[in-house]
C-alpha cells in the first residue's frame, strides 16, 4: 500500500490493515449529516440535496460536523453513491421525502448506448475537490474514507428508476437479458474505479463500496452479478489504501468475500457475528449495532454496545452501526454509543 502522512489517530487504518490497535475505532455510516442540527443549517441554504452534494465547501463543511460534534475516528465524505449513474449520463432527481428519482432508465441494448465513458476530473471534480478541503481542515487528524456504490446496487436505481422494496424490474433483466445486465456492471465498475482511484489521488484515505441491495439478491445470482465486479473495483483500487465492503443484507456470501483483496468486510445488524469470524478470519470485520438501539435510554445502548464489543473482539474490527443513522436519532446518543465503544474497548484485553 501506498504510504500516507501520519495521522495524529491512526487507529482505523491500522484495524482495517490488521495491525495492532490499543481500542477499538469507531465510526458511524451516515454521520456526516441526518442528526445534526448544523448540518440542517447548512442544508437549508441550498435549493436542494444535489446543490450540497455538487458545492465542494458546503459538501466539505458537513464531512467535518460530526468528527467535530462526535468524536468519530474517520470522516467520510458528504457525497452520494448516485453520482456515478449521473455521471455516465443518467440524470437523477432528489425527491424530498421520497428519494431518489430517475427520469430515463435503461432496459434495452438502445438504453446502453446513453452511458458515456466518463472523466473523473471533469463528471466528478465537485467530490474530489470537497475532498482535498477536507484533507486540508482535518490536518492530519484522523483518516478521510471515501466511497462509491456497488455496480449492482446502482443498476438496481438505473432500471428501476427510484427505490424500491423488490427491485423486481431490475431483478427480472438479470434472467431475461443477463448479457445487457453485464454490459451495464460493466460500465459501472469501470467508471467507479476511476472515480474511486481519483479520490485516493485527491486524499481519501481508505474506501468503502455500499451494496446496500445486496440482499434481495439469492446466492447464485449475487455470484454472478454483484461479487465479481465488486473484487474488480477492490482490484482496480490496486492495494493503494484499505477498502470495505458492506453488502446489506448479504449474510449467504461471507464465503465469497473470505478470498477477495478487499480488508474489511461489513456486518449489518441482522449477520451473525460468529458465523463472520469464523468464515471471515482474514479479515477485519466492521459493524453491527442495530441503528434503532440509539432510541433507547442510554443503558440500554451501554448493554448492546458492550455486547457487540465482546462479540467481535478488540483487534481487527472497526465498530459502527449495522447501516446509515437514523435521521431522528438523538445526536447526544451517538456520541454516547461512541464514547462507549471508546472507553470501554480501551479496557478490553
Amino acid at each position: 500500500m501506498e504510504v500516507k502522512a501520519k495521522f495524529e489517530n491512526d487507529l482505523i487504518i491500522r484495524a482495517a490493515k490488521g495491525e495492532y490497535v490499543e481500542r477499538v475505532p469507531v465510526w458511524v455510516m451516515r454521520q456526516a449529516g441526518r442528526i445534526l442540527p448544523e448540518y440542517r443549517a447548512v442544508r437549508a441554504s441550498v435549493s436542494g440535496f444535489k446543490e450540497l452534494v455538487k458545492t465542494p465547501e458546503l459538501a466539505a463543511e458537513v464531512t467535518l460536523q460530526p468528527v467535530r460534534r462526535l468524536g468519530v475516528d474517520a470522516a467520510i465524505i458528504f457525497s452520494d453513491i448516485l453520482v456515478i449513474p449521473e455521471a455516465l449520463g443518467l440524470n437523477y432527481e432528489m425527491v424530498e421525502k421520497k428519494g431518489p428519482f430517475f427520469p430515463k432508465t435503461i432496459d434495452s441494448e438502445q438504453g446502453l448506448s446513453l452511458l458515456k465513458d466518463i472523466n473523473p476530473t471533469e463528471d466528478l471534480g465537485y467530490v474530489t475537490e470537497a475532498i482535498q478541503i477536507v484533507k486540508k481542515d482535518l490536518n492530519g487528524t484522523v483518516p478521510l474514507i471515501g466511497f462509491a456504490g456497488a455496480p449492482f446496487t446502482l443498476l438496481c436505481y438505473m432500471i428501476e428508476g427510484s427505490g424500491s422494496k423488490t427491485f423486481s424490474k431490475a431483478r427480472k433483466l438479470l434472467y431475461q437479458k443477463p448479457q445487457l445486465a453485464h454490459a451495464i456492471l460493466d460500465k459501472i465498475t469501470n467508471a467507479s474505479i476511476l472515480y474511486l482511484n481519483a479520490q485516493i489521488d485527491a486524499g481519501a484515505d481508505l474506501i468503502q463500496v455500499f451494496d446496500s441491495w445486496a440482499g434481495i439478491l439469492n446466492y447464485p445470482l449475487y455470484k454472478e452479478f454483484s461479487q465479481p465486479y465488486i473484487e474488480k473495483i477492490c482490484e482496480g483500487v490496486n492495494g493503494r489504501v484499505p477498502v470495505t465492503v458492506f453488502a446489506k443484507g448479504a449474510y449467504f456470501a461471507f464465503d465469497l468475500f473470505k478470498s477477495s483483496c478487499c480488508n474489511v468486510v461489513g456486518l449489518d445488524w441482522s449477520m451473525s457475528v460468529e458465523n463472520a469470524r469464523n468464515v471471515l478470519a482474514n479479515k477485519t470485520l466492521q459493524g453491527n449495532l442495530d441503528p434503532t438501539a440509539l432510541y433507547g435510554d442510554k443503558q440500554m445502548i451501554k448493554e448492546l454496545t458492550v455486547q457487540m464489543l465482546e462479540k467481535f473482539g478488540k483487534q481487527n474490527y472497526i465498530a459502527n452501526l449495522g447501516h446509515g443513522v437514523y435521521p431522528d436519532t438523538d445526536p447526544d446518543k451517538v456520541k454516547f454509543f461512541i464514547d462507549t465503544v471508546k472507553e470501554y474497548s480501551s479496557k478490553m484485553q
